[in-house]
């Protein structure tokens, strides 16, 4: 995947789980406007959302999986 060290993979992996967090909670956000307002752009902005909190754990899963294989390389890099 790349040339990073495990600590690198891992704090990417962790950054990646905190955006995925923002963007779920940004989609709670929208869906409980759209509830209430029955405006049609909160559920759009949802979806939205919804759409990049996955980006962000598939990202996140990536890292973690290239930082433990990078670990159990023994080198560490």
């Amino acid at each position: 995947m790349s040339d990073k060290s495990t600590a690198e993979n891992m704090l990417d992996a962790a950054k990646a789980k905190v955006n995925e967090g923002a963007d779920r909670l940004r989609e709670a956000g929208h869906n409980a406007a759209h509830a209430v307002t029955g405006d049609a752009h909160h559920k759009a902005e949802a979806l939205e959302d919804r759409a990049k909190a996955e980006v962000h754990n598939r990202e996140a899963n990536a890292e973690y999986s290239e930082g433990k294989r990078e670990a159990n390389d023994g080198d560490g890099h």
